[in-house]
């Protein structure tokens, strides 16, 4: 892989996986116009997605402490914690989205994994990306707070977005917003949500790496990784300055100006 292909994907990897648009999706079609083999170079997925992930730390370092350092006084005593804490709340929530991502993660891998291997699937689905985000127009002016349920529909939300094509933060959102979850408590539970799944998926990954001795391309690895990271920290800026304005759905006409001229390249050259 080139620096210039490590930087245009890790551009890719750093917007997408923060704007509602399925990083995913969008990752499998430039491998596919780049004639780069998916998922070739192990070493550089866990990169750029550890850049992505120190996105959000980056952004929310003062709040992810204040839920940690809650869900530790919490231990002693969980239900007084419960009660008083707002960012021990966040946290409880955190862990309960975790349940369903988890279960369909250990159930379905591998349907999932080889799921990846379609482009077609990913112009299908972000199309129903599309959809998800235009819906957003029907619930105005949402005004309520997280709770226990809301929490667990947002966790099997984010399930979804195991499909490529189905964007995490836009279908985690979502799932807030039609729950009458207030539009900036939505998108921060949305992105707060997306540390530990995302750690998680590199380091998952990164255990395939202990049984690898392929060489490391140091150059394309850092480029990519840096451009992650600073890309995601501008896609989370913009996310919430959308959502904010209630205007989350302008990223639908973008979901379907990407997936309806690929079915359509994909139908001309597949006949």
């Amino acid at each position: 892989m080139e620096w210039w292909e490590a930087g245009l994907l890790g551009l890719l990897q750093g917007l997408t996986e923060f704007l509602p648009v399925s990083s995913s999706g969008h990752l499998i079609l430039a491998q596919a116009a780049l004639g780069i083999e998916g998922h070739a170079d192990l070493h550089f997925e866990v990169f750029v997605h550890l850049g992505t992930a120190l996105s959000i730390t980056s952004l929310y370092a003062r709040r992810l402490r204040a839920i940690a350092l809650a869900l530790l006084r919490g231990v002693r005593r969980p239900v007084q914690t419960w009660r008083t804490s707002a960012e021990a709340r966040t946290g409880y929530y955190i862990l309960i989205t975790m349940v369903p991502t988890g279960l369909v993660y250990v159930l379905f891998s591998d349907p999932l994994e080889a799921a990846f291997g379609s482009p077609r699937l990913v112009c299908v689905m972000l199309l129903v990306t599309g959809v998800l985000l235009l819906l957003t127009v029907a619930r105005k002016d949402p005004r309520g707070k997280m709770s226990t349920a809301k929490a667990l529909a947002i966790g099997l939300a984010q399930s979804a977005a195991f499909l490529p094509g189905i964007s995490r933060s836009g279908a985690t959102i979502c799932a807030a917003l039609y729950q009458d979850v207030k539009p900036q408590v939505a998108a921060d539970f949305a992105f707060l949500m997306a540390v530990p799944v995302i750690f998680g998926a590199a380091a998952i990954k990164g255990l395939g790496l202990l049984t690898t001795t392929t060489e490391i391309a140091v150059v394309p690895l850092a480029v990519g990784t840096a451009v992650a990271y600073l890309s995601g920290m501008a896609a989370i800026k913009v996310v919430l300055g959308f959502v904010r304005h209630g205007r989350l759905h302008y990223f639908a006409y973008y979901c379907f100006g990407i997936a309806v001229p690929g079915l359509i390249l994909i139908w001309q050259h597949a006949s």
